[in-house]
């Protein structure tokens, strides 16, 4: 597990058409598909629970949600998505901690 934080974002779409999602830093574009939901988890090394990159330290996402698109900036050292059981979509890279490897 990771030595620092976890924290999880529900993001559901409860319109008709795919929306797109965007995870910043790292310019990840993914879809939400209509009345799906995903969850955009990301892991802060820091053991205090600070999140780098963000304004307050303990806020470890910040959401901008246009009609179409949603950008989630999240603030720790990566990220993943899963769907709304746990079942992981896609993971950054091999430095997250909990997830490792990309899904396929």
């Amino acid at each position: 597990m990771c030595a620092g934080g976890t924290a999880r974002l529900v993001l559901s779409n409860g319109g008709d058409a795919p929306l797109e999602l965007t995870v910043e830093p790292w310019a990840e574009i993914h879809s939400i598909l209509p009345k799906q939901s995903c969850v955009v988890v990301t892991h802060s090394p820091a053991g205090g629970g600070s999140w780098p990159g963000t304004s307050r330290a303990h806020e470890p996402f910040e959401v901008d949600h246009r009609p179409d698109s949603v950008t989630v900036w999240a603030n720790g050292n990566c990220f993943h998505l899963s769907d709304a059981e746990g079942n992981a979509i896609y993971a950054l890279d091999g430095e997250c901690p909990v997830q490792g490897r990309p899904a396929s």
